[in-house]
């Protein structure tokens, strides 16, 4: 399919938002499961309003509801283990380490829906491995325990962001709706998961300072609402190629920020190793093309 223009815009602008989340959550300096539970409580309120605003707001039923658990959790388990990982290792690296959910989406595939295992994806896993083999260098054996507890935290954020997108995929097909009202529920109900993990933990829920509260508005409000909104909707528009590369950006500018933001050190081969991670991680998500007359008439 030919890519829409105004689609690849949007979906670029939509993965550069989403690469500052993990920014913000530095930023927010607030416990890793406080920060989550804002993240989603401002952002599905926000989304909420504007869809009442723009009278875009469609009934979600209580079957609607059930199937959302499932993404509402495996979104919180994602949030919960990530900001973790990035304050282990830094919102560069874990955000780059979320982004292995290709490969378990993959996997799943493989295991649970009969899919075949193409040839690319072992050519991706060996360079996405191998590039983080690169960015960790000869110093795993060095490593303090929390860092490499950040790395284990990141690769589990994986798993959990790839159960996330199955268990959406799902719940729109069981109750089909517009994506935005199907996205307002799961967020709050990850919400309401996060907020009795912290009770559980016995964190403080209050916002420190001005800072954090803006950090956390900015994560509810770019996490949320316009990243995600930007690449729901380019992605019908656009080819499973583009969408593979584009989203991309959200890694790679993390780790950017990461070094710029918070000086974080970084030699010529983790560059190279970050490029190696990012080319296995996009060789993997591509999918065989289509028989001809047979082709897929949308992307996920």
């Amino acid at each position: 399919m030919r890519s829409d223009r105004g689609a690849l815009l949007a979906m670029a602008g939509g993965a550069s938002l989403i690469s500052l989340t993990g920014i913000l959550v530095r930023y927010a300096d607030v416990p890793p499961t406080v920060a989550g539970f804002w993240r989603m409580a401002f952002g599905g309120s926000m989304l909420a309003l504007v869809l009442f605003a723009l009278k875009r707001w469609r009934h979600v039923p209580a079957r609607a509801w059930l199937f959302c658990l499932w993404p509402a959790f495996a979104f919180a388990a994602d949030l919960w283990l990530w900001h973790r990982s990035i304050h282990a290792i830094g919102p560069g690296l874990a955000t780059l380490l979320a982004n292995t959910q290709v490969f378990f989406m993959v996997a799943a595939s493989v295991l649970f829906f009969g899919e075949r295992l193409h040839a690319r994806f072992a050519l991706g896993v060996a360079l996405a491995f191998g590039g983080l083999a690169l960015i960790l260098g000869d110093g795993w054996s060095t490593l303090a325990a929390e860092s490499k507890a950040g790395v284990w935290l990141g690769l589990a954020t994986g798993v959990a962001y790839a159960a996330y997108n199955l268990g959406l995929k799902r719940s729109q097909r069981e109750a089909p709706l517009a994506a935005e009202p199907i996205l307002v529920v799961s967020t709050l109900q990850c919400a309401v998961m996060l907020g009795l993990a912290g009770l559980v933990e016995g964190v403080s829920f209050a916002i420190p300072d001005t800072r954090s509260l803006v950090a956390l508005l900015a994560l509810g409000l770019i996490g949320q609402c316009l990243g995600w909104v930007l690449i729901g909707r380019a992605l019908p528009r656009i080819s499973v190629a583009s969408v593979g590369l584009l989203l991309l950006l959200q890694p790679l500018l993390a780790f950017v920020f990461d070094v710029l933001l918070f000086s974080r050190p970084t030699a010529t081969h983790e560059w190279i190793g970050v490029a190696m991670s990012l080319a296995g991680i996009f060789v993997a998500g591509l999918k065989p093309a289509a028989p001809q007359g047979n082709a897929a008439t949308s992307q996920t």
